[in-house]
C-alpha cells in the first residue's frame, strides 16, 4: 500500500510518499500553492517533481489538509474573558481554525466594524452556562446577523438561548448550526461538540470556497485543516499506540511566515507546592495559534514587541540595520536571507524572539498571592517547566544550522520567573514537515504514522 499525502499551504503545496510496505517516507516535494488560479496547477506541478525525485511514484491513498487561502479564519465570541470567551477560543484553536480574534461581553459597533475587515470563515458564538445569562449573546446574534459578510454561525453557548438564537439567524441568509454549550456548568468543558462542528463546516464550506473541490474528489477522504492534522500527529506522538510507547509529553513550534503555532502535549498540573490552580482546565492536547508572529507577512508585529537593541547587540547588529530588513520583508514576503549573511543572523534572532513569544502566551503564569496560611502562588494555564522535548517545525527553523540558539527561546530564565516554561528541553527537529502527513495517515494507520515520524523527528544535539 502507498499513501501520498497532501498538505496545501498558504505558501507552499507540500507532498509526501509514503510506502506502507517499506514503513518509510520515500519522497518528499513542493511547489507554490497556486489558489488564485487552479490549486490543481500547484498539486500537479509538485507530483511531478516527486515523481522525478522518486522515479516513478503511484499511490494507492490520497489524504489531503489544507490551510490555503489563510486557512480556517474565525472569531469566537465568548461573554467573560476568563471563561466562555477563553472555552470559545480553545475550541476554535484545537479544531485547526486560525483564530483572528476573541471578543468578550456584547460586542460594540467598533467590534462590529471589526469582525466585517476580518471577513472571517466561521464565527463561534458562545456565552453563559446553561440557564444562566442570555441577554448577551442574544445581542450579540443580532449583531452579527447584521454584518454583511457570508460567513457560518456556530452557536455553541447557553442552551436556555438557542431558541432565540435560532429565530433570529433563520432568516439572516447566514449558514448557522446550534450545537451544545462550550461551558454548560460553570469552570466545565465540553468543546468536542463544537470542535466537531467546526470541522463539518470546513469540509462542507471551506473546502468548496477555497477551490479544493476536485482535490476532495480524487481523495475521496475529508480535507482537514492543517493545523488539526498536526495536532492529531502531536497527540500520537506524544501517546503512542498499544503496541509502540509514544514520546512522553512535549512542545511544539510551527513558525511560519504569517503565524506561530504551538502544540503542548501535558497535563500541565503544577510541578510544586504552594501553587494554586486558577480559571479554567487546561486540555491535554493544546493549540495556540499567534496571529501576529511570523517570519514574513507579520515579522514587523515581531520587531515592534522585541527589544532591537538587546537583539543586535547579541548579533553585532544595529537596530536600524534591523529595521531595514524588517521593512525589506514588508515589502517582499517571498524574500529569502541568505545562509551566513548578516540578513539570515537577524531572522534568526527575530526568529527566537517569536518563539519566545508564543510560548510565554502559551504556557502558563504564576501570580503571588497572600492567604492566612502565607504566601502562595496561583497559576493560570499549564505548567511547562518539566517538559523534556521541544520540536521545530518551521522552514527558517529546520534550514538553519544552528536551530537550537532559536529554539533556545522557549526556555525558563531568570527574567521570565513567572512563565512556567521548560526549564531542560531537548531539542528535536521535523525536517520534512512529517507532523501533517502523520496526521493524515494516522486516521488510517496509527502503528505506521506513528513509525514514521519516530524515523523523521530527529533530536538535535
Amino acid at each position: 500500500m502507498r499513501y501520498l499525502t497532501a498538505d496545501f499551504g498558504s505558501t507552499y503545496t507540500k507532498l509526501t510518499a509514503i510506502d506502507a510496505d517499506k514503513r518509510a517516507v520515500i519522497g518528499t516535494a513542493t511547489a507554490f500553492t497556486t489558489i488564485e488560479t487552479d490549486i490543481m496547477q500547484g498539486f500537479n506541478k509538485a507530483f511531478d517533481l516527486l515523481q522525478k525525485n522518486t522515479g516513478g511514484f503511484k499511490y494507492d491513498e490520497l489524504l489531503c489538509c489544507s490551510s490555503a487561502g489563510g486557512g480556517l479564519k474565525m472569531v469566537a465570541l465568548g461573554l467573560v474573558p476568563e471563561l466562555t470567551s477563553k472555552a470559545a477560543k480553545m475550541a476554535a484553536a484545537n479544531a485547526g481554525a486560525k483564530v483572528m480574534k476573541t471578543y468578550a461581553y456584547e460586542i460594540s459597533d467598533e467590534e462590529q466594524k471589526e469582525i466585517y475587515d476580518i471577513n472571517p470563515d466561521l464565527v463561534l458564538l458562545c456565552g453563559g452556562t446553561d440557564g444562566g445569562n442570555k441577554d448577551t449573546v442574544i445581542n450579540n446574534a443580532k449583531l452579527l446577523r447584521e454584518i454583511k459578510r457570508d460567513f457560518a454561525i456556530i452557536y455553541a453557548g447557553n442552551k436556555s438561548a438557542a431558541r432565540d438564537i435560532e429565530n433570529i439567524l433563520k432568516n439572516s441568509g447566514k449558514h448557522y448550526v446550534i450545537t451544545k454549550n462550550v461551558m454548560p456548568v460553570f469552570n466545565q468543558l465540553d468543546i468536542a461538540p463544537a470542535q466537531n462542528t467546526i470541522r463539518e463546516l470546513f469540509i462542507k464550506n471551506i473546502v468548496a470556497a477555497k477551490g479544493l473541490s476536485n482535490i476532495q474528489a480524487m481523495s475521496g477522504h475529508e480535507i482537514i485543516p492543517t493545523p488539526l492534522a498536526v495536532l492529531r500527529a502531536c497527540e500520537l506522538f506524544a501517546q503512542g499506540t498499544k503496541n509502540t510507547p509514544g514520546a512522553g509529553d512535549f512542545i511544539a513550534v510551527d513558525l511560519g511566515g504569517a503565524t506561530t503555532d504551538v502544540y503542548s502535549m501535558s497535563k500541565g498540573g503544577p510541578s510544586i507546592e504552594n501553587i494554586i490552580p486558577k480559571g479554567l482546565p487546561e486540555p491535554y492536547s493544546k493549540r495556540t495559534v499567534e496571529g501576529d508572529l511570523g517570519m514574513r507577512y507579520s515579522l514587523p508585529h515581531v520587531a515592534e514587541q522585541a527589544d532591537l537593541d538587546a537583539l543586535g547587540a547579541q548579533i553585532k547588529v544595529s537596530a536600524a540595520d534591523i529595521k531595514k530588513w524588517v521593512e525589506q520583508c514588508k515589502k517582499t514576503p517571498d524574500i529569502i536571507s541568505a545562509p551566513g549573511s548578516k540578513e539570515r543572523a537577524i531572522d534568526e534572532a527575530l526568529a527566537r524572539a517569536a518563539i519566545e513569544l508564543a510560548v510565554k502566551r502559551h504556557c502558563g503564569v504564576l501570580e503571588k498571592v497572600y492567604t492566612p496560611l502565607g504566601e502562595a502562588f496561583t497559576l493560570t494555564g499549564k505548567d511547562l517547566s518539566g517538559i523534556k522535548y521541544m520540536v521545530g517545525i518551521g522552514g527558517i527553523i529546520i534550514n538553519s544550522l544552528n536551530p537550537a540558539n532559536m529554539l533556545e527561546g522557549c526556555r525558563h530564565t531568570p527574567k521570565n520567573q513567572t512563565y512556567m516554561l521548560p526549564r531542560q528541553p531537548q531539542y528535536m527537529l521535523d525536517k520534512r514537515y512529517i507532523f501533517s502527513a502523520a496526521g493524515l495517515l494516522s486516521s488510517i494507520d496509527k502503528d505506521l504514522a506513528l513509525h514514521i515520524m519516530q524515523q523523521e523527528i530527529q533530536k538535535w544535539n
